[in-house]
């Protein structure tokens, strides 16, 4: 596995992401239902162990207690993994979600995507640097997410952050709520993700790629050779899984993944 540094964090290029642990399938209602019931703590657990066994050494998850549960008994039970802690505006709002990621030793934080979206489009993103800084204060790496590239472009003039973390789709409009709605339509387009990779390559932070695969839209080979063409040097990859059908997913992603990467000589 290659590493990547964030601020004074080494993290492995390939991420494990946590959507499908929360239900939150970006497909319809019955599949968010359908990963809730197959992904007991018991599971997820057996998910981050193998992780570890694959080099994977980053997991990003939301502020929720439902994660910091989960994490609390995976750590006291050997796990290495370390938290790279995402805000969730449905259990509070930053200073809270920030507080929780704090106290359960997340390395760093940083704020939804859907919340920088729908600030973007309320005009309320001068929220968001006293945010910034309270991640900081608190001794965590600072990043924000989003699904619209304007978020990276406002913030490359108004933000001082270790990391982003960009969506390749900008596939639910956020103007009304920062919470996506199970069910509500939700779109994956091409054009979307060729306007945030070439985005990317000018932007002055590492960055964090993910939903690479639209929510299970794109096969793995296509997706992941994808990303590797476009990683930079200090970049990663996040992807979550959904093992029920495909035991031997997280297994594969990596192999794919490392195989691209190693294909391209990046460094």
């Amino acid at each position: 596995m290659d590493y990547v540094q964030m601020g004074t964090n080494k993290v492995s290029r390939f991420v494990l992401g946590s959507n499908p642990f929360s239900g939150f399938s970006h497909q319809s209602p019955d599949m968010d239902m359908l990963m809730k019931r197959y992904y007991t703590v018991a599971k997820i657990k057996e998910t981050l162990f193998e992780a570890e066994s694959l080099g994977i050494n980053t997991l990003i998850a939301r502020t929720d207690h439902h994660v910091m549960r989960l994490l609390l008994e995976y750590w006291d039970e050997g796990g290495r993994l370390q938290w790279f802690a995402q805000t969730c505006p449905e259990v509070g709002d930053h200073a809270a979600c920030i507080n929780r990621a704090a106290s359960m030793g997340a390395k760093a934080c940083h704020i939804h995507g859907g919340v920088m979206d729908f600030l973007l489009a309320q005009k309320r993103l001068d929220e968001i640097p006293a945010a910034v800084d309270m991640i900081r204060q608190k001794g965590m790496l600072a990043g924000i997410a989003g699904h619209d590239p304007e978020v990276f472009t406002w913030a490359e003039d108004h933000l001082d952050v270790d990391y982003y973390m960009c969506s390749y789709y900008n596939s639910a409009h956020r103007d009304k709520s920062a919470e996506r709605v199970s069910g509500n339509q939700e779109w994956f387009l091409e054009e979307d993700r060729r306007a945030m990779t070439a985005l990317i390559q000018t932007l002055s932070r590492p960055v964090i790629h993910y939903k690479i695969l639209a929510a299970g839209r794109n096969k793995p080979v296509e997706a992941l050779a994808y990303v590797a063409r476009n990683l930079r040097t200090g970049d990663a990859v996040c992807v979550g899984v959904f093992t029920k059908e495909a035991p031997h997913m997280l297994r594969e992603d990596v192999e794919l993944f490392e195989r691209f990467i190693a294909d391209r000589g990046c460094p």
